[in-house]
């Protein structure tokens, strides 16, 4: 499969890196397992990678560099399975905006963020290729970048160029089950990690992918090797995806209650489900104003010309009287409930936000709301985590991450306060490491 191949990828510079061995001593650790935390760890890191995780003086390791660590709370970097780059530039939506400084930019945002791996889940362009091979090799500072090549919509439909400016451009749009499986092929060639496709309608005002269509998608992508991701709002069209073999649901179903039926099929057939639940909430929040709008953590995630339209009367007025508001404001809170069912029923959940979509779906922010939001939806804390860190590791099929391991990739979140008593706390950010190197410290060092 190609996930193996970029594997092989992320992992191959480990071998050739000086072994330098760091301690980070007498923390207190989340390792993202889903275990209960841990206080009184030190965790040993020679290279890139996590050597060991045992008890405060197990080892003593003179000739490490020791790091202490008393006071901080340590969980593994974040990893987002829906996300994007190169769309959104301030508050512009151009192509000229996929060039490879503005995707480094955004790469770097998610990293100071804590989110050290990213699906950049369609529409990618030049030079994504290249970036992800840089990316895999550590060659350049940002989170590791993985992608769904240029995606498979319907013509005339989602994504449109009035919604995303280069997705007249940069989606594949066949009309025919031939054409569907030879797009499939094409993306294979260039290397894509995954299959995307937009299959639902936007609320009844596009074209809908036709079933004939999407099953040869799922077809021809699993006969090559590769996992498909669907966009989606009904379960009408969950059921059909679901009973077409899709892997992984990229939005929560926000039409209605997902019923027995849903979840008995999802769990058969070990599909994933991605709620993107800060993908509704972000067409609101803003114009709501909540209070940690004024905070530093917020501030330094937002470029200045999106601050200049958050700061605007007019802007804010006429985002609280667009039509839709009311229905984004019901869709989110559909989300979190069919999450919450989904999550208790057993179905695999992963972690995703749909930021880089959309100037108001922010970058590294996205992913500390999102958290939020799945606990607001009836998660706990650790729950929400450890989705958004092990258990999406597993949906990428990405073994060397995702939890604080011997062997794993050293990705920590290095923070304040405990996330597992308030998942807020993640927004305290004291560092971030990645691949066993401090890359970034406070939020506030960063000017996006």
């Amino acid at each position: 499969m190609r996930w193996v191949g970029a594997l092989l990828l992320v992992l191959a510079p480990l071998t050739s890196m000086a072994q330098e061995v760091v301690v980070l001593r007498d923390v207190r650790l989340f390792d993202g397992t889903g275990a209960p935390s841990r206080d009184h760890v030190d965790i040993v890191i020679r290279g890139t990678v996590i050597d060991r995780v045992e008890p405060t003086g197990t080892s003593p390791l003179p000739e490490a560099k020791s790091v202490d660590g008393r006071g901080t709370f340590v969980v593994p970097g974040l990893i987002s399975a829906h996300s994007h780059v190169g769309q959104v530039d301030g508050v512009s939506r151009v192509p000229e905006n996929y060039n490879r400084e503005n995707v480094l930019r955004q790469l770097r945002q998610y990293e100071v963020y804590g989110v050290t791996t990213i699906v950049a889940l369609g529409t990618n362009q030049e030079p994504f290729y290249g970036i992800r091979r840089e990316a895999h090799a550590g060659t350049i500072p940002g989170a590791d970048l993985f992608g769904a090549d240029r995606g498979i919509g319907v013509r005339n439909g989602a994504p449109s160029a009035q919604v995303l400016a280069s997705a007249a451009d940069s989606v594949d749009r066949p009309q025919s089950v031939d054409e569907a499986r030879a797009v499939v092929r094409q993306a294979k060639d260039r290397g894509t990690d995954l299959i995307k496709m937009w299959v639902d309608d936007s609320r009844g005002t596009m074209p809908k992918m036709a079933r004939e269509v999407y099953s040869a998608v799922i077809d021809e992508a699993h006969r090559l090797g590769l996992r498909v991701s669907a966009h989606l709002f009904n379960l009408q069209d969950a059921k059909g995806l679901v009973e077409a073999g899709v892997d992984i649901i990229a939005h929560g179903v926000r039409d209605q209650p997902v019923d027995r039926a849903l979840i008995d099929l999802m769990k058969a057939k070990s599909v994933w489900y991605v709620a993107t639940l800060a993908l509704d909430d972000a067409s609101f929040v803003y114009a709501d104003r909540p209070a940690w709008m004024n905070e530093p953590f917020f501030h330094h995630s937002v470029q200045p010309a999106l601050q200049k339209q958050f700061d605007d009367p007019a802007w804010r007025e006429k985002t609280l009287a667009a039509p839709g508001l009311k229905n984004s404001r019901e869709a989110l809170k559909m989300n979190q409930r069919n999450l919450a069912i989904l999550f208790e029923s057993g179905v695999q959940i992963g972690f995703g936000t749909d930021s880089g979509a959309m100037p108001l779906r922010i970058p590294g922010f996205a992913e500390h709301r999102e958290l939020e939001l799945m606990v607001e939806a009836g998660l706990t804390p650790a729950e929400a985590l450890a989705i958004a860190t092990g258990r999406t590791a597993d949906l990428l099929k990405l073994p060397d991450r995702g939890t604080i391991a011997a062997g794993r990739s050293a990705d920590l979140l290095i923070l304040e306060a405990d996330p597992t008593v308030a998942v807020t706390n993640t927004r305290r950010i004291r560092e971030v490491w990645h691949r066993g190197r401090r890359v970034a410290g406070p939020v506030t060092e960063f000017s996006p």
